[in-house]
């Protein structure tokens, strides 16, 4: 039996404690030894669940930040899956950060890394202590090799409104010098409006190819009556071309599939013209693309346009950071 106040602590942690807890609050040294390996699990070097089950994912975090230490946190790929941003999920090694002059190290599963950025308020899910989500997904993304992962993270939680555009700034400039050119042109990017990656790849395509004027990205279209028409992905309002790039990654199944690819007829029966093109068609053959896109361009040019159909273009807000890191991503 453990003392009354050890056993709550425990039972806070969800049934892990350190040594120097346990010792602290009247378990003997003894009573530790005989315990692990009958009742007890290590489960990081000073770290003990009190079970001799194998600890949940819970629990593993809990152990990492009792293993980094009373002023540390969970951060990076980690917070950012807690969080629940889209494509993240807790997985190994665990992200913790610790104040600066604290000890920088891995242990097992359990990555521990100095920050010198304190003014952030942390997060509270019971007995965890978790980065702000704007600085996981900020962290998550520089922690990333990969700048497709980086664009998909920001464009995702941009579009699904997890983050605000100047929170992620904010943390972008806070950052050291390094990696954060990518950071911010992958945040000016999500800033667009675009949904998806695929989208983005085609803005890009549409801005190098120079025949095009520049696209709005998921305007709001309404027709003569007020009705909501479907979004297109890419609007050319001079002309009112709308583009769909059609993905079964957005879809549910087949039936969803198959009504998003159908409902573009309300956009052509509104005397919309569209082009339709896939992801993997842009990655694939982008000068293919180019070439159906601007031939539509030149068919919706050579009709008069339907006066009836009314846009709004998509805005998102800066505020001083952004408008900061948009400078700073155009010098």
């Amino acid at each position: 039996m453990l003392p009354p106040l050890t056993a709550e602590l425990v039972d806070r942690q969800l049934g892990l404690a350190t040594r120097r807890q346990l010792l602290d609050g009247g378990v003997t040294t003894a009573q530790i030894r005989w315990a692990v390996g009958r009742r007890w699990r290590v489960v990081l070097p000073g770290v003990l669940l009190l079970d001799g089950g194998l600890p949940s994912t819970q629990q593993r975090l809990i152990a990492a930040l009792l293993l980094a230490g009373p002023d540390s946190w969970l951060a990076g790929p980690t917070a950012a899956a807690l969080h629940g941003l889209p494509g993240c999920r807790v997985t190994p090694p665990v992200h913790v950060l610790v104040p600066p002059h604290r000890t920088t190290r891995t242990v097992g599963w359990v990555r521990i890394s100095r920050s010198y950025l304190l003014d952030e308020r942390l997060v509270s899910q019971g007995p965890l202590r978790i980065s702000c989500r704007p600085r996981a997904l900020v962290d998550a993304a520089a922690a990333s090799p990969d700048d497709a992962e980086v664009r998909a993270l920001f464009i995702d939680a941009i579009h699904s409104r997890l983050v605000r555009l100047d929170d992620v700034a904010h943390w972008i400039e806070a950052r050291e010098s390094s990696g954060r050119l990518r950071l911010r042109r992958a945040l000016a990017e999500a800033a667009t409006g675009v949904w998806s990656v695929p989208e983005a790849d085609l803005m890009r395509l549409v801005a190098a190819d120079g025949r095009l004027p520049e696209p709005w990205a998921n305007p709001t279209l309404r027709d003569a009556a007020g009705r909501r028409l479907t979004t297109p992905d890419l609007w050319f309002d001079d002309v009112a071309l709308a583009v769909m790039v059609h993905s079964r990654r957005f879809h549910a199944g087949a039936l969803d599939w198959e009504a998003t690819v159908t409902d573009d007829e309300d956009l052509r029966s509104a005397g919309i013209e569209v082009v339709t093109v896939t992801p993997v068609t842009i990655a694939s053959q982008p000068d293919h693309v180019l070439e159906r896109v601007f031939g539509a361009y030149l068919r919706a040019r050579g009709r008069l346009r339907p006066i009836h159909i009314a846009a709004e273009r998509r805005h998102l807000t800066w505020g001083v950071a952004g408008a900061a890191l948009v400078a700073a991503n155009e010098s």
